[in-house]
This record gives structure tokens, sequence and C-alpha cells, in this order.
């Protein structure tokens, strides 16, 4: 039997927005059993990647290259010769720059199935989230995209710079600051005047975002004095003018921090997704995860007599979907719940329970026990049975405050919360570089593991800058408790309201920087 040849996929990935990859390019990273990646590549890409995926780092700098081409280009091939699916993962888009031609060509002579797939390309998305179109009808309908690795005093390499300062339109120029004194002064040399608009945009699209603008004959100093280096995009032209209008990245109220989720992973995409719609980078370091219990017999008598119930209490979304998985998982039918009104902890909890079908009798205004136990009131009296489906580690609180009114409380395991310490290093060396900004908390039981995790490091001093933030007042005393000082307790203990309290932290933070400084 012939031995099945693989094929490669030659993916652009955008310009760093791991948001801004292709649709096609994600349903490649979901099916490879190999990525090649580049040193631009967002590490949020990598987990739309199969967890036993090989993962293959071949990342360039301008002096340094980890792999060179020809090694990579027949990289690619061994590997599809092996029978898998490879995805080659290239910042912006291949054919731009990318040396896609030499992977393709590499491939092509090897007998090798391999498909082009486009990304957003650089030149026109990091000018754009600087605030600068390319082109606009009233005066730049053309733009012209071209290289600056090479010594634009040598005129026998490289673009034709003459006929490029004489041009009508944008130039958009790509690996340039090294050599910018020396491309704006062999611009000026050919004719365009030293006063034309020029804007440097350093790590466009993402939280390091930085644009400086001036002319021909400034701009060099002042990318200097900003200290901006590579990678950086060079917009020459009127275009740049609009900024001032249309700059719209660095005015979101979380722009240029870095976030820490750690939720669990199955969990973190709301909170991830309003980090990144206000300007925030979410770092997902998922501490917590949710399994069935080790023992489910508990969960399963209380389900064989469901109809005995006079309430059913839920306190979070996990024991809701954990619940509801075993009912159908043990061919019970839901009609058995009529008899049973039901009550939930916040609004979210509810809104899992009413996705199945089932209204909720009571919804605690107050995000904790208390709060539910209080909002029940004589609704639930002594000698009515309820059933209290929770995880492992739950809080005794409310099965304790309902038994000292005499109510009968059946207390069982619907899940249990366990430890996850992955991705510690890459969290730590962001602390020690100060590129976090700030680490947000979401359960007790995250604050414990988020120290079990760091065991044996020495992290208190780099969490001192960093903004402390819990989704309410149990959650920021477990934190208080281990010598933690935090900084945003959420007014409204759900996600949405951490979000807002955190931005009007920031926001504060901002005024008094300001008040200060006058």
């Amino acid at each position: 039997m012939a031995k099945r040849t693989g094929i490669v996929y030659l993916v652009g990935a955008g310009p760093g927005d791991p948001r801004l990859i292709t649709v096609r390019g994600k349903e490649c990273l979901e099916r490879a059993d190999v990525v090649v990646y580049d040193r631009l590549i967002s590490p949020r890409l990598l987990q739309y990647v199969k967890p036993d995926a090989k993962r293959v780092y071949v990342g360039k700098l301008p002096d340094r290259h980890t792999l060179p081409q020809d090694e990579i280009n027949d990289l690619l091939a061994d590997y599809a010769e092996q029978g898998k699916t490879v995805v080659r993962l290239k910042g912006g888009d291949p054919a731009v720059f990318g040396r896609v031609q030499e992977e393709a060509l590499r491939l092509k002579e090897r007998g090798i199935s391999f498909e082009l797939v486009p990304g957003i390309t650089s030149s026109i998305a990091v000018p754009l989230y600087a605030g600068i179109p390319v082109t606009y009808r009233e005066g730049t309908p053309a733009f012209h995209v071209v290289s600056g690795h090479l010594d634009p005093t040598d005129e026998s390499v490289g673009p034709d710079w003459k006929h490029l300062a004489a041009a009508t339109g944008t130039l958009v120029i790509l690996m340039g600051v090294g050599r910018l004194a020396r491309i704006a002064d062999t611009l000026i040399t050919y004719g365009r005047d030293p006063e034309t608009a020029v804007a440097v945009i350093h790590a466009g699209t993402s939280i390091s975002q930085k644009t400086v603008t001036g002319t021909l004959q400034t701009i060099a100093d002042v990318v200097r004095e900003a200290g901006l280096t590579n990678p950086a995009i060079i917009v020459v032209g009127d275009v740049v003018n609009l900024r001032e209008t249309m700059s719209w990245l660095e005015h979101k109220p979380l722009f240029g921090k870095r976030i820490v989720v750690t939720r669990a992973r199955s969990q973190a995409s709301e909170l991830s997704r309003l980090i990144e719609e206000l300007g925030g980078e979410a770092f997902e370091f998922p501490l917590i995860r949710t399994a069935p219990p080790d023992d489910l017999a508990p969960l399963d008598h209380a389900l064989q007599r469901l109809g005995d119930f006079d309430w059913l209490i839920f306190t979070s979304g996990n024991g809701v979907e954990m619940f509801f998985e075993r009912l159908k998982a043990q061919r019970i039918d839901i009609r058995t719940l009529a008899k049973a009104k039901i009550a939930a902890v916040g609004s979210k909890t509810a809104s899992k329970i009413e996705a199945y079908g089932l209204l909720v009798d009571v919804v605690a205004d107050e995000f904790k026990a208390e709060g539910l136990v209080e909002t029940l009131g004589d609704q639930v009296q002594a000698g009515h049975h309820v059933l209290f489906p929770r995880a492992n580690i739950a809080r005794k609180t409310i099965p304790n405050l309902l038994r000292e009114k005499g109510v009968l409380v059946t207390e069982v395991d619907a899940y249990q919360t366990l430890a996850v310490t992955d991705g510690v290093e890459d969290l730590y060396e962001l602390l020690q570089a100060g590129a976090v900004h700030a680490i947000t908390f979401t359960s007790a039981s995250t604050v414990k593991n988020f120290y079990k995790a760091f065991e044996g490091y020495s992290i208190e001093s780099y969490l001192a800058p960093v903004t402390i933030a819990a989704i309410g007042p149990v959650t920021a005393e477990a934190a208080g408790e281990r010598g933690l000082e935090v900084d945003v307790v959420a007014d409204t203990y759900t996600i949405q309201g951490l979000i807002d309290s955190l931005i009007q932290f920031e926001q504060r933070k901002k005024e008094d920087t300001s008040h200060a400084s006058i």
C-alpha cells in the first residue's frame, strides 16, 4: 500500500493581532499535525492547534536566523512526506516579502501538495490601526509597498528610489527603520519635498503599538528620540495627516495593558473578548479546570429522586451544565422537575438554566451565598427538601444557613474544580520583564491555585506594580489572606462588572498621573 503524502498550507497570520487571521487560516491551524511558525506570530494563534500537534519555531531576527531558509524549505517537505498536515505560519501575508515562493518551489520540486492562504498584510493593516489609510479618494489614489531592508544608496539593489520619490501616492516601507535616515535623505535627494509627512509605527496592531510622526527632514531624529526599533513600518505621504482625526486604537480604555485571565480556559473567552475589544491584550493563564466528580453515585442517586425536592439551587454556570449533562446521560426526563422551584446566584447562572427551557423562580441580586439566602426569605421553609448541586470545593454557607431554618438540604458534587499550572514559565518571564499590567481573579480557587502554581518562585517584587483585580469580596478576601494587595473589587460581581471597575481604576490612575505632572 502506497504511503500517504501530506499537504503543506502556507498561511498568512496577519499583522500581529491574533483576531486578524482569516477564517481559512484558522481552519488550517485546527487541522494541522505540525505548525512551523515565525517570530512575530501571536501565541494566541497557537491555541487553535490540536494539543498533540507539533510546534516548530523557526523565528528570524534581522541579524540572526534560528533556521536558515533552505532548511525551513526542506523541513516542510520532510514533515509532509511523513503524511503530516503541515501549516507554515507566517506574519502578515505570505506573498509580501515572505519568501513564500522559495518554500512553494521546494515543495513543488519534491512533489508535495501545497495551498497558499492569504493573510492581511501589515503594509495596510498597521497604518490603519494607527489611523492612517494608505489611500483616500480626495488626494491619494495609489500606494506603493517596498522593502527598506537594502541600502537605498546602492542603486544596483532594492527599489528604484528615484522613481518612488517622483511617484504620486503613499509610500509604505517595510523593514526599513534601521536605514530610516538614509531612506529619507535618498527621497529628498531625488526630489521629494523635505516637508512630506512621515509616520513610523512600531509593533502595529499590538498593545505595544507606538506611532510617531514628523517629516522626511525630521523623522530620523524623532524616531531616535522615541527609541523605536523593529518591527516597525514607515508611511510617507499626505495620508499621515489623517491620523489626527482617524486615530482610534490608542484611545481605547485598556490600550497598552496586558491583562492576565486566570479563569478556566473553557470560561475565559468572555473576559478575554472584553479585554481585547477595549484595546488590551488578554494573556490566558487558566488556573482551574472543571471535570465530573470522581464519584458520581451521590449525584446519580439525587437525580433518581428529583421528584422529592421542593427547591433546586444553583450557584454557578458550571453546576448547571454538569447537572443537566448528567441528567441527560442518565436518561432522566426533565419533567421530573415539575414540582421543584429553582433559585440561582447571579443572572449568568439564571441564563444558563433558562437555556434548558426552565424558568428561574428566584435570582439573587447579591452575587454571593448570603445574598441568595436573604432573597429566598420565607419562600424556603422548615421541612422543605432542597437539592444543592455544587462544586467539590464550594463553601458551606448556603446549606448551613438553610439548615439553621430547619430546611432539609441534600448536597451533591456536580463537578470538581482541579488546579492547572501550565504556562508558569511564560507568565514568570512576563512578570520579570514588567510586561504584565493587571491580573484578574474570578474566584477564591484561582487565587489559591495561582500561589500553588508559583511555589518555589520569588514573585512578590514582580507583583508589586501589577494591578490586582477581584470579581468580588470573597475573592478579594482570599487574595488578602495571602498578602496580595487588591486594587480593584468589582461593584457588580460579574465579568462585565469586573471589567467596568478595572476601567474606572485605570482612568483614575491616568487622571492622578496627569494632575501630578501639572
